[in-house]
């Protein structure tokens, strides 16, 4: 199952999506689709990283080394 939804570009974004669109004979929105795709993951983990600094500033987590780690992991 799939979901529509709508967005909003800049003019120059969207003539330039309508031009790759004309030129090669696929849909902008498999385009939209495809960047969304490619990328998703990559601000997914973007968020995660940002997420894990800030409980680190607020002292809520802490960094250990990997020496640390690998010895934890055996006990």
């Amino acid at each position: 199952m799939s979901k529509q939804t709508a967005i909003r570009l800049p003019d120059d974004t969207y003539e330039r999506l309508k031009a790759l669109s004309e030129r090669t004979g696929r849909t902008s929105a498999y385009y939209i689709r495809e960047a969304i795709e490619k990328h998703i993951e990559d601000m997914e983990d973007l968020y995660l990283a940002e997420e894990a600094t800030r409980r680190i500033q607020r002292g809520e987590s802490k960094i250990i080394s990997a020496e640390e780690f690998w010895r934890d992991l055996d006990n």
